[in-house]
């Protein structure tokens, strides 16, 4: 019980990271089926500082020609009591099958704010298509995709920076295995440049490692290092992060 209560307790104020970035496939888990993501350090004495972070997915996959997504997750942090970390995610993802295994289009949303990269709110919507490449070992997956989307970001300083309006090429290469039925592993690499000005580019590179524990809880140790060409005004072109949550699967 109390496991339920600290869970619902961080999700309902700061909802961070993907739940898992393994790619999703029509026809894994039939019907609907939830993950939550948590993970908190408190530290008091010498250092005083409190982190949260909490992601929360659904999905419904019909078994035969598609699959839809949704995530919401976010992050706080202070360190003696000033604040260091504050952003909210919202994504959601439409995936139909255009060929038995091979081929799929996407459409998906995305919604987001990071308050120390200065973002105080980015809106974006695109589709694309996904082609499933290659098993390079036994039960791994890899992908390749390609598409398009248009983005509108509004910075805490409009008058330092001004509102964009772009359009981007999204492409991204996902690989991820099970090792056997309790752990696995995933790397996901996107390049996001615009369409009139490929220097002006996003890219992210994540790599995850997934432990079972017990039935339905896993232990997730995750990497991501992101950059940006052009940030806003006094915000670093990167970002580095090393985390380790829970997942439950419901």
């Amino acid at each position: 019980m109390k496991f339920y209560l600290l869970i619902t307790l961080i999700t309902t104020q700061y909802l961070f990271a993907l739940v898992s970035i393994a790619p999703v496939e029509i026809g894994e888990k039939p019907g609907f089926s939830n993950s939550i993501e948590t993970s908190l350090e408190t530290t008091r004495g010498n250092t005083d500082t409190d982190s949260y972070k909490a992601s929360l997915r659904t999905t419904y996959d019909n078994n035969t020609s598609y699959i839809v997504w949704a995530e919401v997750s976010g992050a706080y942090g202070k360190a003696s009591g000033e604040e260091n970390t504050n952003k909210l995610f919202s994504h959601i993802r439409y995936i139909h099958a255009l060929t038995d295994e091979t081929l799929r289009a996407e459409l998906f949303a995305q919604l987001q704010n990071d308050k120390f990269r200065q973002i105080n709110s980015r809106a974006l919507g695109g589709a694309g298509l996904r082609f499933k490449l290659f098993d390079l070992l036994k039960n791994g997956k890899g992908y390749f995709g390609a598409g398009i989307f248009y983005e509108n970001i509004r910075y805490e300083n409009p008058i330092i920076d001004p509102t964009e309006d772009n359009v981007r090429v999204n492409s991204y290469f996902s690989y991820a295995i099970e090792f056997n039925k309790t752990s696995s592993a995933a790397y996901t690499l996107y390049y996001q440049p615009k369409v009139d000005d490929f220097s002006d580019n996003v890219q992210s590179h994540e790599l995850e490692l997934k432990l079972n524990i017990y039935q339905n809880l896993f232990l997730k140790f995750s990497l991501s290092y992101n950059t940006d060409s052009e940030p806003p005004l006094g915000v670093k072109k990167y970002d580095f992060t090393q985390n380790t949550s829970f997942i439950f699967n419901f």
